[in-house]
């Protein structure tokens, strides 16, 4: 619990530069990148996180992958923070908070929806301006498809889970008739 308010505590103040200057976004983008990277290239994060390494060494690392990447300077401030407060281990959760506060402050939210078949694309705009309107905000979705479901939708917001599905019914049904309660 408390990597999680760590992580919260950095990307809130990333994105307090960011709403002062203008350029959340763009660090946004930035921070995506440099924990994407990380996460793909295990031995880059082993490199600049594991201590048993030299301290300096790593931080030349760190300093040649900001160069490379030809970060923003308080991107490459961000970062260096991260890794003299010995946090940069936490750059993924930083990222997914950032993500998500950055999606609040532009009022996006993300959904994703899981159908039994492919939806054609009314029905997809219709949900997407159903969950707009529900929530006040621009809708992003996530559209996947799994044939287990039967038929029907499951919808996903933040917490909020709509299960519409097939097979989430007939799993209801057969725990009330287990119960001996009517359908």
């Amino acid at each position: 619990m408390k990597n999680l308010s760590i992580a919260r505590r950095y990307a809130k103040a990333l994105l307090m530069i960011g709403k002062t200057d203008g350029k959340a976004e763009y660090y946004r983008q930035e921070l995506d990148g440099v924990a994407g990277l990380v996460s793909r290239e295990s031995v880059l994060e082993q490199v600049i996180n594991n201590p048993l390494y030299n301290a300096g060494d790593r931080k030349k690392v760190l300093a040649a992958l900001i160069d490379k990447l030809n970060l923003s300077g308080v991107m490459s401030s961000f970062l260096k923070l991260l890794f003299d407060k010995g946090r940069f281990g936490f750059i993924s959760a930083i990222n997914e908070f950032y993500q998500k506060l950055a999606d609040d402050l532009k009022g996006v939210a993300r959904a994703s929806i899981v159908s039994a078949n492919e939806l054609s694309s009314e029905a997809v705009e219709k949900i997407r301006k159903a969950l707009s309107k529900k929530t006040g905000k621009d809708i992003v979705l996530d559209i996947k498809t799994d044939p287990s479901l039967i038929g029907g939708v499951v919808t996903k917001i933040g917490d909020l889970v709509l299960d519409g599905s097939i097979k989430t019914q007939l799993l209801n049904m057969r725990e009330s008739l287990k119960r001996g309660e009517s359908v």
